[in-house]
């Protein structure tokens, strides 16, 4: 966090390179931070505008070649700045205005996201009920649903991915079924797959585990590890899964993606040990997917990891594993810190990353913890208008206090869903 003791300048003394403090409220300024270093002639424009007669600096901070007085330390409450006079109006607190605007426009395309992730978690509900009762039919509904989700996600210009929150419990199943299904389609994207192609890719990643409904309740909510024999029959949920999809006549590559969902590359995988190309590819991209979510969304949540240590994991100790273009893929949709990831910038501020635009990974909206904004108003800081500011790393969410752990809302489970409310269908296909 920001260190060293601040002296006070007059406002008119401010140069290019000094790190100040703002002792104002958020909205009453229109930077992103209370605090940071001047770094242009438009920023200095903008300060005297404020109409403040001091404002506190930090000579720790501020660049070397910047001369600063030989002004004593003064305390925070005697370094207050004037409050700014008549700017309610003025076009610097205009753009802080817009920039709110923008973020209750966020907030509301958040709420958008989520209401439609919670309706397509609650159609695969009903897909998964009635495959037994109604194959023919529940083959309708679930392809209708992955050509839908397909369509919209190859078809926009830009595409969005955004954590989702806790709204739903006791749906694991299901909301592992549809983040596989994002995550794959997601990879199709970046990849140019044919919609025909990631269609069929969509339909095996939502119907990979449904072989786990001939496998006994009790081994697959068990915590503790299974027994050999345990095992076994768990692992037989692949093949069980093609059988179910032949009754329901799917087409060989979903059968193929249903029955190596969990082949590995390096031969370490089940039911058949395949290796290499010896996977189809499609499935090898359901591997990645289904592999990344089980490690951010386990059975025992005390195991769970943050969707950045499981990425890492994966690249740096699990690679041989996995198809390497592929998990390249992943790594570039996703960014090095993806959606649901607690980090902390390079002015020390704390936040969560809440979207991702898979075409700048490296620039995500960042929702800010800032004890003096109310939660359900929460800066939300597009990083690719930040030039100064960057992540600098991941945190743990028990490595924050409990105040900003409430306030961040860091998500147990970690879904995944896109805004889907503006279509747009390039000419020729991705």
């Amino acid at each position: 966090m920001i260190s060293g003791a601040a002296v006070t300048l007059p406002v008119a003394e401010l140069r290019v390179g000094h790190y100040i403090y703002l002792d104002l409220k958020w909205f009453e300024h229109p930077f992103s931070f209370n605090h940071f270093k001047i770094r242009s002639e438009k920023q200095l424009d903008e300060l005297r505008a404020l109409g403040l007669k001091n404002i506190r600096v930090n000579p720790e901070l501020s660049e070397p070649a910047v001369l600063m007085p030989q002004a004593a330390p003064q305390p925070v409450v005697a370094a207050a700045a004037a409050a700014p006079e008549n700017t309610s109006l003025s076009p610097i607190l205009q753009a802080k205005k817009a920039m709110m605007a923008r973020m209750r426009e966020q907030r509301a395309k958040a709420e958008r996201v989520e209401n439609a992730f919670v309706n397509t978690v609650s159609i695969i509900r009903n897909i998964e009920k009635s495959i037994y009762s109604q194959p023919k039919e529940t083959l309708t509904q679930a392809t209708r649903l992955v050509q839908n989700i397909a369509d919209s996600i190859l078809s926009v210009p830009e595409l969005a991915i955004q954590v989702m929150g806790d709204k739903m419990g006791g749906e694991d199943l299901y909301f592992h079924s549809l983040n596989v299904t994002m995550l794959a389609l997601m990879m199709a994207r970046d990849l140019r797959l044919p919609l025909e192609v990631a269609g069929v890719l969509g339909l095996g990643a939502l119907l990979h585990d449904v072989g786990r409904k001939e496998v006994p309740a009790k081994i697959l909510l068990k915590t503790e590890p299974l027994t050999q024999a345990e095992r076994g029959l768990f692992e037989l949920h692949c093949q069980f899964g093609v059988d179910i999809g032949r009754r329901m006549q799917l087409a060989p590559a979903v059968l193929a993606i249903i029955g190596q969902h969990h082949e590995c590359a390096d031969g370490s995988g089940y039911p058949d040990k395949l290796k290499g190309e010896a996977v189809n590819p499609l499935a090898r991209l359901v591997v990645i997917a289904n592999f990344y979510d089980n490690l951010c969304n386990p059975l025992n949540l005390a195991d769970a990891l943050t969707p950045h240590e499981a990425l890492s994991l994966m690249f740096a100790k699990l690679r041989s594993k996995f198809d390497a273009k592929f998990l390249q893929v992943l790594i570039r949709c996703l960014g090095v810190y993806p959606p649901g990831t607690i980090v902390q910038l390079s002015n020390g501020s704390i936040g969560m990353v809440a979207t991702v635009n898979t075409a700048k990974p490296m620039k995500p909206v960042v929702m800010l913890y800032d004890d003096e904004v109310p939660k359900e108003e929460a800066i939300l800081l597009d990083m690719e208008s930040e030039l100064d500011v960057n992540i600098s790393k991941a945190i743990r969410p028990s490595q924050v206090s409990r105040e900003v752990y409430n306030y961040l809302s860091p998500r147990k489970r970690v879904s995944y869903y896109f805004d889907a409310s503006v279509k747009h269908h390039p000419e020729g296909k991705l």
